[in-house]
């Protein structure tokens, strides 16, 4: 029985034989394409080519892509763990022709692959294509069909529809016709009664699809009609965990040799079997699939965060830690523990799982411990709303209640209604759709983006080929527009233009993009606003299009912005060497933003950087500016060469097999930025902040040149009224000290002053205070001080602890309600309720507020309504 490793291997070797170039794996993450967060396909890092953005460097390509499967069109995360073929994270092996082959050769060579080299069974093999649409004029696709008639009898060549055979990269761009081969794993017995074909796509768990040969023909444009693409594309895509099951005689991907060991160590560590309870069973296949999509993610360079792909890395690490502590009754952090597991089953051939070790351990660990916490917070809260809906007779918890948990708190609604189930109760889940679907459509409408069809104007004319960078060398250039479309987001308009050349860079790598100018040469002049790179083109944005798009143009960066931010630039990498140097060898670089204003560097260090660390740091940054040391620059230069030089890569990068490496002495790094000709332009690193952003990674921001200056100035001034508010004398700080320790000593003596005065106001208050239904009723009005209005509740409370109740009715100084109920526990356990109280009553002022059963407040806008306010107080306690 072959093994993974053996089957991934044998994908390779065979399409190397057919004359396909091997490329490595792109990263799960993507940086640069504003269109996807994941890589969800093999196509993805050839994008650029299959638009016609790039030319391709090998007319044949095949490899093993880790893809992403959680957002989006392609979203299977409710599936996964649920059945035995579904996943977030998965391989997938794929072979691609750009404009060589087509439809005969990737046809035979999938069956030569299958059957000849693999030796499936042909007779558990189908075929679909595409039957047509004749809305559009396509007609069925009897080339495909002719081409498998070859390989299949007649009945194992089924027609499908363009939802399972019409692939489009996206509402416009490439299409095409696909033909998806399917196979029964199904026993003998069970085929004989049901035939294979009429459960091809119908979700039966053993007659599932392997592998999908898309023939890439036509463009889809903005108005919906199709168009023959120039250059015609074969991208296939085969789900290596499935094509396992297949291989290795299994019924499920979860008992392949991808799955068993993560498995078996969960069913170790838990104490649980594997088989025995369906429950148990799919957190298992949840966890194992879970960990290793958590594990990917932060080698490429991805931490769980509450923002975008982050965002969906913790709502995965999130699911898997509810399913352990539910089903596997975990209730202490437990993933992290099947990392080892993990690499040893996959650090092959996947090497950064091995370099990036300690840092995925240490992140999922944190991240379990923080969601076991919001476990708890949430239980309490759901508890405490159970309690009051029994209170007011209720069996139903409000969708709106149950959205905020899952919202605001992170509590999974699954778990939600599990709780409720337990204790009697049900869900309101049609209120809590209603608020659900509300959220959604407000991110719909946040990142809608409308677009018209790419319009070209010299694209494609003779001398007229790829846009080309050629800001390395300089801001100016002379330039035509190759195309250009008009883009909608947000309620705002702008146009989109690529030029044949450009001096400005396009917003990648963590640096911004450059601002400038097109310039006529009548005179005629168009702010860019900025500057992005899509699919491999640097996109110029601009509020308006010129009166001629045929002429040429003068494109000139903004020299201010892009210096400032070359220095930013280049200081980041200094100062990247300079923490290696201090830290260790360890730090890495995990990510970073560099713009005119500040530079911001994300490395790897699992503790505190200390002051002292960072002056060294920075001293030594410092250093290599004064030393002057000039740009050695090396484009084009083969990747291992790089290596060998000592250049370092950043993990979760996709490099090429040509890079540019940037040094300044000894700082070498691949890097696609913008950079100064020499450290000495920097004039001065300034290090303003070091943080945490995550378990073992730190975050440092720096400033550089003039923006020290003004800092340097700012801390001058600042230094120079201090002095003066101290008589300008001689020794500051001694100064400084002696003022605080007499500030201190003031204050206790006053804080003990009106400790006395309260205690005295809190008698005389009690003493005057009538007595109704059995409440001393305690009031306070008046303008008050906010603080002392909630001593002085306290400390009635302190004096009478018994069947009293406060109520204060006042005015700020700035004129703003405020209003103050406490209550004595008697009190609360008769029923009475003070957060309650103040909700309803800050009504009266236009405010809201609330608290706990015992003691509360509500601030409002409208100080006039107090009274109104005291008077609804009053009668609340008193009904």
């Amino acid at each position: 029985m072959l093994t993974a490793k053996e089957i991934r291997e044998s994908f390779k070797e065979f399409f190397r034989s057919k004359g396909h170039h091997i490329v490595p794996s792109a990263p799960m993450v993507i940086k640069d394409d504003p269109t996807l967060m994941f890589t969800n396909a093999g196509m993805n890092q050839f994008k650029d080519i299959i638009l016609g953005n790039k030319a391709a460097k090998y007319q044949r390509v095949a490899d093993s892509q880790k893809c992403l499967r959680v957002s989006g069109k392609h979203n299977d995360l409710e599936e996964v763990g649920m059945d035995t073929y579904h996943h977030t994270m998965f391989e997938m092996l794929g072979n691609w022709s750009f404009g060589d082959y087509f439809k005969q050769e990737a046809i035979d060579w999938a069956w030569e692959y299958l059957v000849d080299v693999l030796k499936l069974d042909p007779a558990r093999l189908y075929a679909t294509v595409f039957e047509g649409a004749p809305d559009e004029g396509l007609s069925r696709d009897d080339e495909a069909a002719g081409y498998w008639e070859k390989h299949l009898p007649a009945s194992h060549i089924i027609n499908g529809n363009k939802h399972d055979n019409f692939w489009e990269m996206g509402d416009t761009g490439p299409c095409g016709p696909c033909s998806e081969i399917h196979i029964d794993l199904r026993s003998d017995a069970e085929r004989s009664e049901v035939d294979g074909r009429d459960l091809v796509n119908h979700d039966h768990p053993q007659v599932i699809e392997i592998w999908n040969l898309v023939f890439m023909q036509y463009n889809r444009k903005a108005d919906g009609s199709l168009e023959p693409l120039p250059a015609r594309v074969i991208d296939t895509g085969m789900g290596f965990e499935r094509l396992c099951m297949a291989l290795q005689g299994k019924t499920s991907n979860y008992d392949t040799d991808v799955f068993t060991p993560l498995i078996d160590k969960i069913a170790s560590l838990s104490g649980k079997k594997y088989g025995e309870n369906a429950k148990v069973d799919v957190a298992m296949r949840v966890i194992a699939d879970h960990v290793r999509t958590i594990s990917f993610s932060i080698a490429d360079s991805q931490l769980p965060s509450n923002a975008k792909a982050g965002y969906v890395i913790r709502r995965i690490l999130r699911r898997a830690v509810r399913y352990a502590y539910t089903f596997l009754d975990q209730k202490e952090a437990f993933m992290y523990r099947l990392v080892d597991t993990l690499i040893e089953s996959m650090g092959e051939a996947y090497p950064e799982l091995v370099h990036q070790r300690e840092l995925i351990m240490k992140v999922t660990k944190e991240e379990e411990d923080s969601f076991l916490r919001t476990l708890e917070n949430g239980i309490r809260l759901l508890e405490n709303a159970i309690a009051a809906a029994r209170k007011e007779g209720k069996t139903e918890i409000s969708g709106s209640e149950t959205f905020v948990l899952y919202d605001t708190y992170g509590f999974p609604v699954d778990l939600t209604e599990l709780i409720l189930k337990e204790n009697g109760m049900t869900l309101d889940q049609a209120g809590f759709d209603k608020e659900m679907a509300a959220q959604k459509a407000r991110a719909r409408n946040a990142a809608a983006v409308e677009a018209t069809d790419w319009v070209s104007v010299y694209e494609g004319q003779p001398g007229f080929g790829e846009s080309t960078f050629v800001g390395y060398d300089c801001t100016e250039a002379d330039a035509a527009i190759l195309r250009y479309r008009k883009v909608k987001q947000k309620n705002k308009e702008f146009y989109q233009i690529i030029f044949d050349r450009t001096p400005f860079y396009g917003e990648m790598g963590g640096q911004v993009g450059d601002r400038g100018t097109m310039t006529q040469p009548g005179g005629e002049r168009i702010d860019i606003f900025d500057t992005k790179r899509e699919n491999g083109v640097t996109v110029h944005l601009t509020q308006s299009l010129p009166s001629d798009v045929n002429s040429r143009f003068t494109l000139t960066v903004d020299q201010n912005t892009r210096m400032a931010t070359s220095c930013n630039h280049t200081a980041t990498h200094l100062l990247h060497e300079a923490l290696r140097e201090v830290l260790g060898s360890h730090v890495e670089q995990k990510g970073s933003l560099v713009t005119p204003d500040i530079l911001r560097f994300d490395f790897s260090h699992f503790q505190k950087v200390t002051p002292e660390e960072l002056r060294k740091v920075e001293h030594l940054a410092n250093e290599k500016v004064r030393m002057a040391i000039a740009l050695d620059e090396h484009r084009n230069m083969p990747v291992d060469q790089a290596r060998a030089m000592g250049a370092m890569a950043l993990f979760g990068e996709k490099y090429g097999e040509e890079v540019r490496v940037v040094r300044y002495g000894s700082s070498i790094e691949l890097c696609g930025g913008t950079h100064v000709g020499n450290t000495g332009n920097i004039g001065m690193i300034r290090i303003v902040s070091e943080s945490s952003i995550a378990a073992g990674i730190r975050r440092i921001e720096a400033i550089t040149g003039s923006r020290v200056e003004e800092a340097i100035d700012n801390m001058s001034d600042t230094l120079r009224e201090i002095a003066q508010m101290l008589h300008n004398a001689p020794d500051v700080v001694a100064a400084l000290k002696k003022s605080i320790e007499e500030n201190t000593e003031l204050r206790q003596q006053a804080e003990e002053y009106m400790k006395e005065r309260i205690a005295t106001l809190s008698k005389s208050l009690i003493d005057a205070a009538p007595v109704r239904n059995g409440i001393r009723m305690v009031t306070f009005g008046g303008v008050r001080v906010p603080d002392i209005v909630k001593n002085i509740a306290f400390a009635v409370r302190a004096a009478s602890p018994q069947s009293t109740a406060f109520i204060g009715a006042t005015v700020d100084l700035a004129g703003k309600p405020l209003l103050t109920v406490m209550l004595t526990n008697d009190l609360v356990e008769e029923g009475h309720n003070a957060s309650a109280m103040v909700r309803e009553a800050a009504k009266a002022i236009k405010g809201g507020g609330g608290g706990q059963p015992g003691f509360a407040q509500a601030g409002g806008k409208d100080a006039e309504g107090i009274s109104a306010a005291a008077d609804i107080l009053t009668s609340l306690l008193l009904k």
